[in-house]
């Protein structure tokens, strides 16, 4: 009789310690498990940052222009260099610069250095970024320079791009096509007689003079790109 009641004691000692564990394991599991959900959205978030950065050499692309005609960097023989942008007819911080763009173009083309537009938009996603209102937006504005859709979005991804407009400088080197500065236009879009700094004119300027781009990356304001 002793010994069954010792046996019965030994079962119900034994019955309370794995329970006593398994409460104890039960947070650590937990933990994990939230450490994991909460892991995951950094590194996803964190592959989602691709395209070019200031140094790299950048890929030729053809894309069709507001005149039917395909355009690259390759069709610039003469030229030294280019003031590449993603924008669109839609954004109103894109809509803010386009007059800011054809300055420059019309200052910096004859120096080698001429603008390129690429609209990043899917027409799906925003119909009035369509290539016939671009068409039409181009010829409202006298456009200068290209004006060419990224069909398909398959240009501003490698380039990284995520706002329109999203400025890059791209200067020609023994390397090839090697992007010098990346960002926004200037410091103040809302009022072109406010701006303080001019990233792309300095940018331009020093390159030109044979100098180094002091700021070579700034951040981007305006819309993201719609897909």
């Amino acid at each position: 009789m002793k010994t069954i009641k010792l046996a019965v004691l030994a079962l119900l000692f034994v019955t309370v310690s794995c329970t006593e564990k398994k409460k104890e394991d039960t947070p650590k599991t937990a933990a994990k498990t939230i450490a994991e959900n909460v892991e995951k959205p950094k590194k996803e978030k964190k592959e989602m940052v691709n395209g070019y950065k200031v140094g790299d050499i950048v890929k030729d692309f053809s894309l069709k222009n507001v005149d039917g005609k395909m355009v690259s960097m390759g069709n610039f023989k003469d030229a030294k260099g280019f003031i590449l942008t993603f924008t669109c007819n839609t954004c109103p911080y894109s809509v803010a610069y386009e007059d800011r763009l054809i300055a420059l173009d019309k200052k910096y083309a004859s120096q080698g250095y001429p603008v390129i537009a690429i609209n990043p938009n899917s027409p799906e996603a925003r119909p009035d970024d369509s290539f016939e209102k671009m068409q039409v937006r181009a010829k409202e504005k006298g456009f200068t320079f290209p004006y060419m859709l990224d069909e398909g979005q398959k240009i501003y991804p490698v380039f990284g791009a995520t706002r329109t407009p999203h400025m890059y400088v791209i200067a020609k080197t023994d390397k090839g096509h090697q992007i010098k500065y990346i960002g926004a236009i200037d410091n103040n879009h809302k009022d072109a007689s406010a701006v303080t700094k001019r990233y792309i004119e300095d940018a331009v300027d020093a390159l030109l003079a044979g100098k180094e781009v002091e700021v070579k990356t700034t951040k981007a304001i305006g819309c993201s790109i719609k897909v």
